[in-house]
């Protein structure tokens, strides 16, 4: 069984809904997975845009959410999830608003791509300090098994 990443409230290269959005009430969806392998120690969850600050002239990626260190056991995130309420062992990464947790799509022009990546790791990683993404990318190396990716779109 090869990994999957899903949600119920949009399917992939769809809209994410704008209850999800900066135009909403900017909280995290429901992320559904299945087929972690057996060897996982641990996961990794990234959400980002490649597409800011223009789709028709990106010039960088926008970190929206980093979640590592969850438990291969867990299958999902509930809807809106507070950061008390993570899977134990679970710690979060800076997003690029220089805070923790969920920020959701608020593209300043036109339809942007939300890349929600799921990697499976080898190893827990050591408790890197509100990393940013690059410091986590970097920790990760060598450890990832598989990957899983869930793109959303969005526009104002």
């Amino acid at each position: 069984m090869s990994l999957t990443l899903s949600s119920p409230v949009f399917t992939n290269n769809a809209e994410i809904p704008k209850k999800y959005s900066c135009d909403g009430s900017d909280i995290s969806p429901t992320l559904e997975w299945s087929g972690v392998p057996a060897e996982a120690k641990s996961l990794v969850l990234i959400v980002d845009d490649p597409d800011a600050p223009d789709p028709a002239a990106p010039r960088m990626i926008w970190v929206h959410w980093l979640l590592y260190n969850l438990p291969p056991s867990s299958t999902g995130l509930i809807e809106g999830i507070a950061s008390h309420d993570l899977p134990p062992g679970t710690l979060e990464g800076l997003n690029d608003w220089k805070r923790l947790g969920y920020g959701g799509p608020c593209p300043p022009v036109g339809r942007h791509r939300y890349f929600h990546k799921l990697y499976v790791l080898n190893t827990v990683l050591p408790d890197l300090k509100s990393p940013t993404k690059a410091k986590l990318e970097t920790a990760m190396q060598g450890h990832i098994i598989t990957s899983a990716e869930l793109i959303g779109t969005y526009q104002h």
